[in-house]
């Protein structure tokens, strides 16, 4: 095993560097470039300008009224009086020593930026992952022992539906249901904490907290629990049908005995073994809109403002340090399926 470890680690990085040339080549060409922006904002047009960094026809109109001197100051902030492949190259000496390089826009160290909105993330995240897993694995295994029942149509229905509602289509719902939208009010708007935070006891912060997380957990967990529900679901019912089973029961083994001894371990494994790459998306993918639709300051939020103000070091900082996640929670799915099964072996992996 510790050679296929070492071959995948090996080719994490090619597939970082065609990850990041891939997302650089593709932010030569989006229209309004931050030189671009810097240039409207000056000629006092907003941040909606049009170049790009290969965009010539885009860079001419915006530059009108901006002297050559002023032009070329701006480009030499933001680091464009370089080309692209120097820039590429200094981009990838800095990410190599976990340096991802300033902000445009605000002015600080993009890890430290990372750093800040992390909790954000992370707590929106743990909640769901949590919340999911408690309810779905239970429900799973429920409708896998009453297979076909009244029971398993009636959840199958519920659980169908939310996974058919987009989560910040239910979320701008609640907002407008309980967030004082139109009918109550009930929970905030915006934010993970009120204005009295610092003010109130211990107690009052965790309540505080929880009534301001609610509604954004709530719309990510509705459309998660579909997934691991009938996975789980299905992966029991595979189990449930094999001869080992058959076997326990003829023996005379209670029921329950049979279920939670025997089936548990074996079919809880694809559940195992995804948990990994579901605790790291639940951090880092799947709170974006969720993010932008409650005003929460995290990475989603942050990744979505830098998108839209053409913030290229937080943009490709913050796909470096996704990637890299993603890649070893992938490695780390493969890793835990060996040690839950050790049936699984890397050995007769091709080279």
């Amino acid at each position: 095993m510790i050679r296929y470890i070492g071959k995948r680690l090996l080719l994490m990085i090619p597939t970082l560097l065609g990850v990041l040339f891939l997302t650089f080549v593709v932010i030569q060409f989006v229209p309004g470039g931050p030189v671009e922006q810097m240039v409207s904002l000056m000629r006092g047009k907003g941040a909606g300008g049009g170049e790009a960094g290969g965009n010539q026809q885009a860079l001419y109109r915006g530059q009108q009224g901006i002297d050559a001197e002023r032009l070329a100051e701006i480009k030499v902030l933001y680091g464009f009086d370089k080309p692209a492949p120097e820039r590429f190259w200094i981009m990838l000496k800095g990410f190599a020593t976990f340096d991802l390089g300033t902000s445009f826009f605000h002015q600080k160290s993009v890890w430290e930026l990372i750093k800040e909105k992390m909790p954000v993330s992370i707590s929106l995240g743990l909640w769901t992952l949590v919340i999911t897993y408690l309810i779905s694995i239970p429900m799973g295994i429920a409708k896998a022992v009453r297979d076909g029942s009244r029971f398993d149509t009636a959840t199958s229905f519920i659980i169908m539906s939310g996974y058919a509602i987009p989560s910040f289509v239910l979320g701008v719902l609640l907002l407008v249901l309980f967030g004082g939208g139109s009918f109550l009010q009930w929970f905030p708007l915006r934010g993970l904490t009120s204005d009295n935070w610092a003010q109130l006891s211990p107690g009052g912060k965790v309540l505080d907290y929880l009534w301001h997380i609610a509604m954004p957990v709530f719309a990510e967990v509705v459309g998660s629990f579909a997934v691991i529900t009938m996975l789980t679901k299905n992966t029991f019912i595979e189990e449930i049908r094999k001869q080992y089973v058959l076997t326990a029961r003829a023996k005379g083994l209670p029921e329950r005995a049979v279920l939670y001894r025997h089936i548990f371990r074996n079919a809880l494994l694809p559940l195992l073994t995804g948990f990994p790459a579901a605790f790291i998306g639940a951090f880092f993918t799947g709170s974006l809109l969720i993010e932008t639709l409650f005003s929460l300051d995290g990475l989603g939020l942050l990744s979505y403002n830098a998108i839209m103000q053409r913030d290229y070091p937080v943009v490709m900082g913050t796909l470096y340090i996704f990637t890299i996640a993603g890649l070893f929670a992938k490695l780390i799915s493969d890793i835990s399926y060996v040690i839950a099964d050790p049936r699984v072996k890397f050995e007769g992996v091709a080279s």
